[in-house]
């Protein structure tokens, strides 16, 4: 990936709303150049889409937690994340090594809302859990650089 396309990302991805005149500011690019950058990357999956950053606290969702989950039987399929799909209140499941099999991010009104999900969560998956309550977010959705040749991967020409 060209250093330019990886400028655009972490442009993008830190304001998805950018005009396309402004990243070519940004990028010393014409404004046509970048709009065939960005279909591009969109194309190839790179980009995969634009969404809106939400204030939880605004729509009554403070209490924010990561869910540990192991299944109570391990010979049991590994279809957790299909059972607690329909739970809204699962913002991200992530697969992990180590005791547990997921870690669930969530997000809930109040810790009673927590103790109702975490019972929906052990009766539809066939889990234990193990919670870890957020008390305070110094930073969240930071924009890591995409990684480049010096990072081990190959400089690929698109």
């Amino acid at each position: 990936m060209e250093e330019i396309d990886r400028r655009i990302i972490t442009l993008l991805a830190r304001d998805g709303r950018m005009s396309f005149t402004d990243l070519a500011r940004e990028t010393g690019l014409s404004v046509s150049a970048v709009h065939q950058r960005v279909r591009r990357l969109e194309k190839r999956g790179v980009l995969r889409g634009y969404a809106a950053l939400v204030d939880y606290d605004a729509i009554g969702l403070s209490l924010t937690a990561f869910v540990s989950i192991k299944p109570t039987d391990p010979a049991a399929a590994d279809d957790a994340p299909e059972r607690l799909a329909h739970l809204s209140a699962i913002e991200a499941c992530h697969s992990v090594a180590g005791d547990e099999s997921y870690i669930l991010k969530v997000r809930v009104a109040s810790p009673i809302a927590l103790e109702e999900l975490l019972n929906q969560i052990r009766s539809a998956a066939n889990v234990s859990t193990r919670t870890t309550v957020v008390l305070s977010t110094p930073y969240e959705h930071r924009v890591p650089e995409p990684a480049g040749p010096e990072d081990g991967r190959s400089d690929e020409r698109t």
